[in-house]
């Protein structure tokens, strides 16, 4: 009876103590694992985009998939329905409204969309400069500046929750801000190629920019 109450009390104290909490991964180590070991990513996503005054002026969202290097593909619900598809040398930008599509070599979208900036692959530190932000709340952010002279993006933010990908922030060069919240996010599923294989609907007008 003894030894009971005694394994009993060890029991409460064990789960009354305040244990030291595991600390998040900093930032900056969240950022450079997911680019170097996370190589398929799908998931969810909400997107709002922001004025300079932070006043919600759109909002969107959808399923997206990457495969690296180069490979990705976001599929937007309506009303605002549209798909951006890289199959690593081309990207597809199918607008269903207009029933438009037009196709630009991957080089000239690369780290000027979140999708592309995602999809990369290698050294980040190469085209970016890198800098962390600390913790807030659940997470764990990072900023990045692209050393691209003709950057579409004025400012870039990633925030990480326990290492995983959550929260994407755009900041253009007119001071809009992209948000994107990351949900149901799944890293290294299987993804075969031809998920970023895309043909043009018949009857939409093609706008070909890979051609001189």
């Amino acid at each position: 009876m003894l030894l009971r109450n005694m394994m009993r009390l060890l029991l409460v104290v064990a789960v009354a103590w305040p244990w030291p909490a595991v600390p998040a991964p900093k930032g900056a180590d969240s950022l450079n694992r997911f680019f170097r070991e996370v190589l398929t990513l799908s998931a969810r996503f909400e997107q709002v985009v922001l004025d300079e005054e932070l006043n919600q002026i759109e909002e969107s969202g959808g399923r997206m998939t990457i495969k690296r290097p180069g490979r990705f593909r976001w599929d937007y619900d309506p009303p605002l329905e549209q798909k951006i598809i890289s199959d690593g040398d081309k990207v597809w930008i199918h607008d269903i409204d207009l029933e438009q599509v037009t196709v630009r070599p991957l080089e000239d979208t690369l780290g000027k969309t979140p999708a592309s900036i995602l999809a990369g692959k290698g050294n980040i530190s190469q085209n970016y400069s890198v800098t962390d932000l600390g913790t807030y709340g659940k997470l764990s952010w990072v900023g990045m500046r692209s050393k691209q002279e003709d950057s579409a993006f004025a400012d870039m933010r990633i925030g990480f929750e326990n290492g995983n990908l959550r929260v994407m922030e755009l900041v253009d060069n007119l001071g809009q801000t992209t948000r994107i919240t990351f949900l149901e996010v799944v890293e290294n599923p299987r993804v075969a190629d031809d998920r970023f294989a895309f043909v043009p609907p018949r009857g939409v007008d093609v706008i070909d920019q890979t051609k001189n």
